[in-house]
């Protein structure tokens, strides 16, 4: 069985492009997660709020974040993708979080087949109330669970660049190591 985090690449024009694996569907309000033994999608929680994913959202293969998980990408696509989804994406920005007092890196990125976002390739290009409905909904979402999250002003695609490269070292440096240990 082929592992989503271990053995699909991140692709070879990283960090402007690469490949994500999506965990969650753009319209959801269940929070799935890549079991990290597995390989599998789990059910991590139905969100508490009356609120959706705004963007396919899952990780880029192969890197390792602050967070001791894959980087998280969101997918700005036209339509809802399944769980385990491999995508082309461009990386058009940054948007950092202070999720329980931890820096949580989410990059924002476009589906390169989908020709409603394909021709974005900055953060500015994009609708300000698209991108004023992703913030808010990483204010709100663990509201509900008495969680507080900050969320910062979203970034151009340059600031997320040495975030990849770094989450990609990190990953190699773990994986020479071993991963569970």
């Amino acid at each position: 069985m082929i592992h989503p985090w271990h053995d699909v690449t991140p692709g070879e024009n990283i960090p402007h492009e690469f490949q994500a694996v999506i965990e969650i569907p753009f319209g959801s309000s269940v929070k799935y997660e890549l079991d990290k033994t597995s390989g599998l999608i789990r059910l991590d929680r139905v969100l508490y709020s009356a609120a959706y994913y705004p963007a396919n959202y899952g990780f880029i293969p192969q890197t390792l974040a602050e967070d001791d998980d894959p980087l998280d990408v969101l997918v700005f696509c036209q339509e809802t993708v399944v769980p385990l989804t491999i995508i082309q994406a461009r990386c058009i920005g940054l948007m950092t979080m202070l999720d329980s007092g931890k820096k949580d890196h989410k990059i924002i990125a476009v589906a390169m087949q989908d020709p409603e976002f394909n021709s974005y390739t900055q953060i500015a290009e994009m609708p300000p109330h698209r991108l004023r409905m992703l913030q808010r909904f990483f204010q709100d979402y663990k509201q509900l669970e008495g969680k507080v999250v900050e969320v910062d002003e979203i970034q151009a695609a340059e600031a997320a660049y040495p975030i990849i490269e770094d989450a990609l070292l990190s990953y190699s440096k773990q994986r020479r190591k071993g991963f569970g240990k």
